[in-house]
Formats: structure tokens, C-alpha cells, sequence
């Protein structure tokens, strides 16, 4: 059983499809966290600062994964210019891949979404997403994104979407829609974690 460390955890995306793993998993939003914990009861869940927790304790685990807040990083910066909102891009998401690339012992996947501007440490990439981990991860096609941010994406694409609103309607929880577009889809965080498996490390 591999000893995983679910970091930015969410309501558990990225982590759904997931068998034969010890997770401990690390949300500081405590309403997130109970709804994760509701979904994976037998998931070790801390609520605390993933950033900090992954410094204190990357030695502990076998496979990390990782997907530090997006927003200062997406396409939706240069919307934003136009609003006259310019911001510093959160450093933490390269903090982490240095950190990991050079101490950690293990595998390990840092995601994010794909960034307005070019990424100063080359990732791998699926659809919509950013992937940096010392594995080679094979392409696979990504049939749908949950919360695409084209509302007049067909009904056909945004079906599931609506199946995991559905998921959490007994959850009394602000903006579900944007916390659904937070996930990383399960089937993507399967292939990874199962690449992690059978490829060598690549550094």
C-alpha cells in the first residue's frame, strides 16, 4: 500500500479513483475538509496550511501529490488587467518543485492550471492542466472539464459537471460550481498516480 500525501486536498478530485493507498490529506478550509473526509472516511485529513505541512513532513511519504492555489497563475490574470487588477504570481508553486526535485526521495506530481506566462520550469501536459513530476507521465485524452469556463459549453460536456453538483447537494456549502472547477478530474489523478507505479524516476 502506497503512503500518499494529498496536499490542497478539496472535496478529493483528483484523489476519487484512487485504491490500495494510505492518504493523509491537507485542507485548511474546514467545511472543505469535512466534505472530504465525508467522501474518504478511512483518509487521514489535517486542516492546517498544505504549504507549510509539506516542508514539516515530505520525508514521511512514499508518493506526494500537490496542487497549490491556481489564481495568481491562470489565463484569467490577463482578464483581469483589463479590470486593473495586477497581482504578484504566488511563488509557493515553484517553491514546492524546487523543494521536491532536489530533497524529496519518492515520486511526486505538483499541478496547476496552465499559466499566462511561460513557465519558468518546463511541466508535462494533460488538457487544461500544468504537470510537474519526476515521472514521465503518458499523454491521455481528456473527454470533458468539469466547470468549463465557457457557459455555453454544450449540455453534453457540462452533463458532468451537473451529476457532481449532485454529489454535493446534502452539503451546505457557498459556490459549489467553484469548487467543483477546483477539482482535478478523477481519471487524471488515476492514470497519474498509476504512472507513478511502472515509470522510473527521471531525475
Amino acid at each position: 500500500m502506497v503512503k500518499v500525501l494529498n496536499l490542497y486536498a478539496g472535496i478529493g478530485g483528483n484523489r476519487k479513483l484512487w485504491t490500495d493507498v494510505e492518504v493523509t490529506a491537507v485542507e485548511i478550509n474546514p467545511e472543505i475538509a469535512k466534505i472530504y473526509k465525508d467522501f474518504f472516511p478511512n483518509d487521514e485529513i489535517i486542516i492546517t496550511d498544505a504549504h507549510q505541512y509539506l516542508l514539516e513532513h515530505f520525508k514521511e511519504f512514499e508518493f506526494i501529490w500537490s496542487s497549490p492555489p491556481c489564481p495568481t497563475h491562470s489565463v484569467c490574470c490577463r482578464f483581469l488587467k483589463g479590470q486593473g487588477i495586477i497581482r504578484y504570481p504566488d511563488m509557493s508553486l515553484w517553491q514546492e518543485i524546487i523543494l521536491l526535485k532536489h530533497f524529496f526521495k519518492g515520486k511526486y506530481c505538483i499541478e496547476n492550471v496552465k499559466s499566462y506566462y511561460e513557465p519558468l520550469i518546463k511541466p508535462q501536459e494533460i488538457g487544461r492542466h500544468y504537470f510537474w513530476a519526476n515521472f514521465h507521465i503518458r499523454h491521455i485524452k481528456v473527454d470533458y472539464q468539469i466547470g468549463t469556463m465557457n457557459r455555453q459549453a454544450s449540455k453534453e460536456k457540462q452533463i458532468p459537471e451537473y451529476l457532481a453538483l449532485h454529489e454535493l447537494k446534502d452539503f451546505n456549502v457557498p459556490n459549489k460550481r467553484q469548487i467543483l472547477r477546483n477539482c482535478v478530474l478523477p481519471k487524471i489523478g488515476l492514470h497519474i498516480l498509476n504512472e507513478s507505479k511502472i515509470n522510473k524516476k527521471l531525475f
